[in-house]
Order: structure tokens, then C-alpha cells, then sequence
């Protein structure tokens, strides 16, 4: 099918004309058959290069032309930025919602189409955001996560709210890996697109014995290590041209063969040293020191772990075909568009808690696995398996490369993710009363699946009765309605459970203290958490000692109970190490974590403190402020002296620190000092830009709130450690 003969937009047809594409792949064909441009719902399941994108694409571009305007859902905030990046060049207005929970965004509206994860989703339909009802295509990628533990119940309830407030609405769903995509079409009113074809060939095997065992025929792999069959791997694709990508169990793992690696590849290509100048540019880390050494080289790893800037320069040197080798953890494999000419799966055990080691999904392996070959560059993809004896390997074809996917099943009859749904649907009217509840949940994949509704209603009835007890919905025989606290905590896009833990303890103390707030917000459901180890017990017992007046919560006396407090304290640690200004390297050597590990702590504890202020402002007026205050010092990573300087425009916490040290304290000080004093700084950049914020006010900050010059807190806690 010609590209030219569809029924889309001139220019999209030009756009694709000029990167070489005139011809719809066979499955991409078939969407068209099935009535994509015609306003069909479509369930698309098919390997993960084969077009996906291109589908969506069109489908969005024939909606925007009949006055319509869609919207793209993903899993990742990094994939939502990849996404806009490659939307947003084909003459269409495309936005990009990642931002605050509480905010409806009303601006988004003026595009044509907005990606945006699914919680962000979520969190615009609970604050009616208006331009959601003129949404009239629906495109959900990697669809299958609605099987995921933590955000499967999520997208459920987004899909099932989406098509009941827009019941016209296109849906399109995408993905690579479903064992029962007929029942998740079913459920979607969906026609169903299946397919294996791939525009490169995809071989699997397993290596064994310096050799690659497919089911056709062996391939023999030279041995430039005697220890590691990965790195023979590795380097026997390089020096055919290729690139390759190393799937390991741990972020230990994939260090450890990325130094190795880069040891093997010796490349010297300057470009190289280029973009570990950019990475030694941006961290202090021993981490960071180590993936610059790695990427000279060649090679790179990539986890979680990483800060956002190095892990975007390790994508772009991998996709200009610099780098020749990433080791990489999953995360890689469900997110990013990173295709290389062979896929290595040395690791399919993974650690579980209180489980061991147990073996990945095989829906993990084909996502892996679907990273082999690149359009337009590689002749062919390879995936390949890495087998301990002789005898595992039958045993790695039959179950990873000729098993099927499993299947995708409903998660939202779980009660812990029931709380915040049910109140959001109350509070937001999609449920008035009994009735209309269970009817919305009808609606759910859950039900679906299992045909009968009753199922589901005694975790709904659990929820129910916990939102009732804290007084976040009212019952009135059959009516049902949400108090002001219940409609504030769903807007605030936090677990009902979080909120009534904070506001009973806010509510039960006279004194606040930072150290308190922040223990009980890293004990609730909403955080994430660091693991203790037996050789963290010592100090943490310490703190609780030397802290003991400014801690809220007490150290429970049941074992599991306490291991939990252990873990929300350590975490408690962390952050507030990081108000009391320690470097990234401090806290990562500390408490053995990476730059990407602190950001993601210092993005969900700020929020938390938000969602506090608000709720202390009903419920603790008194300490409001105090949260208010505190929240903005952990945003910024400061004490509170440095508040009043922190809010100036292009002041992080290095300078704040460095004009505070050097006796301007306040705006005020700046102005009396003189912008010559500040230039000896900061420079006269930044200088030039302060007193151009100060002398538009006049003298006086922008601030939201008053009475921010504060003493500067509790001490640091990192004698401790």
C-alpha cells in the first residue's frame, strides 16, 4: 500500500516521502484496512519496530485535518519527551503534559496533540480539565502495562474513564507483547492487528561453547575472552560494524561490563571524548567518572541510577553509532527507542524481594529481544541468550524464544489500588451514588475478563468504607458524595491513605519539625523507598536517639512493622541530607544510590510536601507555612537561610550558598553590595541578571509567602552515616 494513495495530509506525505518511506509496511497495511482512517477502533500487537509509531502518527494527522484532536499516553516521562520530539516536527501544534498533579493545564488545550503519561492523564481528569472532552482519538502505547502491579490500574481506569466522558472517541492501542490481545481488543471494541513481521529479520539463539546455536544452524563466535561470553559476544558484533545491547540483572552489572567492555573496544575516536566531557561536565560521582571512562572508550551503561543528562548523552552517542556497546538494565528495553544489531540477554534471573532470584517474564524477553536490528542499517537483528551448560540450552528455547507471551490480565481489583480510584470517580462525578459506581466499574477490563462484577465488589466495598472512616466521602443511603478534604486529596493526586496518615499526625502535634513531617511522608504508601541493610541498623538507631524529640513517628516493635520504619527513616536520611546541602557525591557514596536515584526521591518528597501544605492549611493552619517553606528548601536542595535568595530567577543552591557565605543573606544585602560585588561571585552573567529581577521589584522578591526568614532547622544529619 503506497503512502501516497492514503487519505492523510500532503505535507505528512512529503515529510515521509523525503525520509525515504513511500510504502505502509504489511501491518501497517492492515490497520488501514481494518478502518483506522475510517474511526475504527484498533488493538495493534506487533514486534517492536515494525511500525507502531508511524500508525499512530497517521491516524493522528487524519484526525487533526477533520477538526479533531488527540491524545498520545505513555508509560515513561522520558518516553512522553521523546515522543513530542518526534511529533513535533510535521506541522501540527503537539504539547507535552509531565508537570504537577494538581494542575488542569487548561493551556494544552490549544494543541493538536498532547502525549502525556497515564498518571498525568488521571490527575487532568480528576481537576476537569476542560479540552479532555474533545478528545477524539485515544492512542495508548505499550497498552499491555495495564497488567502492571503499580500502573496497570492506573491506565485501566484512564482507558475506562476516557471512553465513558468521550464515548465517540477512536482508541488505538499499541504493543509488542500480549499472550491474549483478543481479550484485551474485546474489551476495547477493538479490531485486532497481529503480526510477526519485522522489516529487519530477527534471529534467536542461544550461545554456548563459542558458539551461537539457532534453530537453522550454528554461527561460531571468535574467543577474545577466555572468562566472558558476553564480551566475546559484543565484540564479535562490533567488528562486523554493529552496535550491541547488553541486558544484565543489576545496575552493578552492567558498571562492571560496561569498564570491561571499554577496555576490550580502545576506541579513540575524538568524538568520543567529546561526550564524556559532557558527562564529567555535569556530575561529581564516582558513577558519573566512571561512565565518562567507559564512553571514551566506547562503551556506556545505562539504569536508573544515572542523572537525566547522562543518560541522554549516552542515548545520542548510541544513536549517532559512536558508541558501540550499552550494558543496560530493563528499564532500557520497555522504554526507549534504542535498536542495535544484537541484543545480548546475559541475565534472566532477577532478585525479588523475599522471593530470590526468580526468572523473567517471557513478555520481558521479547521486549529485550525486539531491541535486535535496525531499520534501514542492519541486514539482520540478532537476540541471543546466554546458556550456563550444555544442557540449558533446549531448555532457553523452549522458554524464552518459542514461548509465547503471557497473558495480560486486570490489576485493579487489588484493594491498595482501589482507594485512590474509587474516591477519584466520586469525587470527580463519575459516581453519584451505589449504582453508578458499580456500573462505572463494570466498564473496567476487570470485569470483562471475568464476567461478573460481584468479583470486584468486596475490594470496592473495603475502599468505600476506609474513604468513609476518614472522612473523604460522605454516604447517605444510597447517595454518595466527597468532602472538601476528599476532593482536595484527589485533586492533589495523592493515596487517601497518605493523606489521612499525614493529617491525623498533623493534627495530633504541637510542635512541628521538619525531620518529623518528612519521616511521616517517607512512611506513606505514595513513597519510595530506600532498602536497609543489616549494616545500616547501627546508625539509623543512632539517629533515632539523637533525634528523638523531633521525630514523630516511634519505632514499632513488631519485626516486619519495624523493617518498614527502618526503611522510611533511611529514606528521611537521605532527604534531608539533601536540605542540609551535601553533594550528590556525598549522598550517593552514603547511602549508595545514584543521581537519578536522588532525583526521583527529591521529585516525589516534593510533591508529598505540596500535597502537605495544601492539607495542612485545612487541618494545621498553624504549621502550613512551615511546610509551605520547607517544600521549597526541598525542591532546591537548601536550608531554610537560604530561602529568601533561593527564589531569585537563575539561583540554584551553589550560588545561594556562595552569596550567603559572602554576607548577602537578602535582596536587600545584593542591592546594597553593589552588582560589582556580586560579579566577583557569580560572575557577571548571572550578576547582570539578578539586579535586573530586583531592580523591577524595586527591592522586593516575588515571594508567595510572608515571613520566610526563618531559622535555618534541625543540624544535618550526616554524622550518622
Amino acid at each position: 500500500m503506497l503512502i501516497q494513495d492514503l487519505a492523510i495530509p500532503t505535507n505528512l506525505k512529503q515529510r515521509y516521502a523525503q525520509a525515504g518511506i513511500s510504502e505502509l509496511y504489511p501491518p501497517q497495511a492492515e490497520c488501514v484496512e481494518k478502518g483506522m482512517l475510517a474511526g475504527k477502533n484498533l488493538l495493534v500487537a506487533i514486534p517492536t519496530a515494525s511500525g507502531k509509531t508511524l500508525i499512530a502518527e497517521m491516524a493522528m494527522h487524519h484526525t487533526i485535518t477533520n477538526g479533531g484532536k488527540c491524545l498520545y499516553i505513555v508509560p515513561l516521562k522520558a518516553l512522553a519527551s521523546e515522543k513530542f520530539e518526534e511529533f513535533g516536527d510535521k506541522g501540527v501544534r503537539v504539547g507535552i503534559a509531565t508537570g504537577d498533579f494538581d494542575r488542569r493545564d487548561d493551556m494544552m488545550g490549544r494543541n493538536d496533540i498532547i502525549v502525556a503519561t497515564s498518571e498525568k492523564v488521571d490527575s487532568l481528569l480528576r481537576n476537569s480539565a476542560k479540552w479532555i472532552a474533545d478528545i477524539t482519538l485515544l492512542v495508548v502505547d505499550e497498552v499491555h502495562l495495564i497488567d502492571s502491579q503499580g500502573r496497570g490500574p492506573t491506565l485501566e481506569m484512564v482507558i475506562a474513564k476516557m471512553r465513558f466522558q468521550n464515548p465517540s472517541m477512536q482508541i488505538i492501542g499499541l504493543s509488542a507483547t500480549i499472550g491474549n490481545p483478543d481479550k484485551l481488543a474485546s474489551w476495547l471494541g477493538a479490531e485486532l492487528v497481529t503480526s510477526t513481521w519485522r522489516p529487519v529479520d530477527l534471529r534467536q539463539g542461544v550461545f554456548f561453547n563459542n558458539c551461537i546455536h539457532f534453530r537453522d544452524g550454528t554461527r561460531a563466535v571468535k574467543a577474545v575472552s577466555k572468562n566472558y561470553d558476553d564480551l566475546n559476544l559484543s565484540l564479535d558484533t562490533i567488528a562486523e560494524g554493529g552496535q550491541c545491547l547488553v541486558f544484565v540483572s543489576s545496575r552493578r552489572n552492567a558498571e562492571a561490563f560496561a569498564k570491561r567492555a571499554a577496555s576490550a573496544i580502545k576506541s579513540e575516536d575524538p568524538e568520543l571524548a567529546v561526550y564524556a566531557g559532557r558527562i564529567q561536565k555535569s556530575t561529581e560521582t564516582d558513577m558519573g567518572k566512571l561512565l565518562a571512562a567507559c564512553v571514551t572508550k566506547g562503551a556506556a551503561f545505562h539504569h536508573a541510577g544515572l542523572s537525566r543528562p547522562e543518560r541522554s548523552v549516552v542515548e545520542e552517542g548510541f544513536r549517532k553509532g559512536l558508541i558501540k556497546c550499552i550494558s543496560a538494565t530493563p528499564t532500557l528495553a520497555a522504554g526507549l527507542n534504542l535498536p542495535a544489531r544484537r541484543v545480548i540477554i546475559r541475565d534472566y534471573h532477577r532478585f525479588a524481594a523475599g522471593e530470590g532470584m526468580q526468572p523473567i517474564p517471557v513478555s520481558e524477553y521479547h521486549q529485550m529481544a525486539g531491541r535486535a536490528g535496525r531499520p534501514r542499517l542492519d541486514p539482520y537483528g540478532e537476540a541471543v541468550l546466554i546458556a550456563k551448560d550444555e544442557g540449558q540450552v533446549e531448555e532457553l528455547f523452549d522458554c524464552y524464544i518459542e514461548a509465547p507471551p503471557e497473558e495480560v490480565h486486570s490489576k485493579i481489583a487489588e484493594p491498595a489500588a482501589l482507594y485512590t480510584h474509587i474516591l477519584s470517580l466520586i469525587a470527580s462525578g463519575f459516581a453519584k451514588n451505589h449504582d453508578e459506581l458499580s456500573s462505572f466499574m463494570n466498564r473496567t477490563f476487570y470485569v470483562h475478563e471475568h464476567r461478573q462484577g460481584h468479583l470486584i465488589q468486596r475490594a470496592v466495598d473495603a475502599a468505600l468504607a476506609f474513604l468513609v472512616s476518614s472522612d473523604m466521602v460522605v454516604e447517605v443511603g444510597e447517595h454518595l458524595g466527597s468532602t472538601e478534604f476528599g476532593t482536595v486529596v484527589s485533586k492533589l493526586y495523592i493515596d487517601p491513605r497518605s493523606a489521612a496518615m499525614i493529617v491525623s499526625t498533623l493534627r495530633e502535634k504541637d510542635v512541628y519539625t521538619d525531620l518529623g513531617l518528612l519521616q511521616v511522608i517517607c512512611s506513606t504508601p505514595d513513597m519510595p523507598k530506600l532498602y536497609v541493610r543489616n549494616t545500616d541498623i547501627a546508625a539509623l538507631s543512632r539517629m533515632i536517639d539523637a533525634h528523638s524529640e523531633e521525630l514523630w513517628l516511634a519505632l514499632p516493635r513488631d519485626d516486619e512493622a519495624a523493617e518498614a520504619y527502618y526503611r522510611a527513616l533511611k529514606t528521611a536520611m537521605l532527604l534531608s541530607d539533601w536540605t542540609d546541602e551535601l553533594s550528590d557525591t556525598k549522598i550517593c557514596e552514603r547511602y549508595s544510590v545514584g543521581p537519578g536515584d536522588i532525583y526521583g526521591m527529591v521529585e516525589s518528597v516534593t510533591w508529598l510536601l505540596h500535597a502537605s501544605a495544601e492539607l495542612a492549611r485545612m487541618f494545621a493552619s498553624a504549621f502550613h507555612l512551615k511546610v509551605r517553606e520547607y517544600e521549597i528548601c526541598m525542591k532546591n536542595g537548601t536550608r531554610r537561610e537560604l530561602l529568601p535568595l533561593i527564589r531569585l530567577r537563575g539561583i540554584g543552591r551553589v550560588r545561594a550558598r556562595r552569596l550567603f557565605n559572602n554576607r548577602m543573606t537578602t535582596p536587600d544585602e545584593i542591592l546594597m553590595r553593589g552588582i560589582e560585588e556580586v560579579t566577583k561571585i557569580l560572575g557577571l552573567g548571572v550578576a547582570e541578571q539578578i539586579f535586573n529581577q530586583l531592580q523591577k521589584k524595586k527591592g522586593v522578591l516575588p515571594m508567595k509567602e510572608d515571613g520566610i526568614n526563618s531559622p535555618s532547622g534541625q543540624s544535618t544529619l550526616s554524622h550518622f552515616g
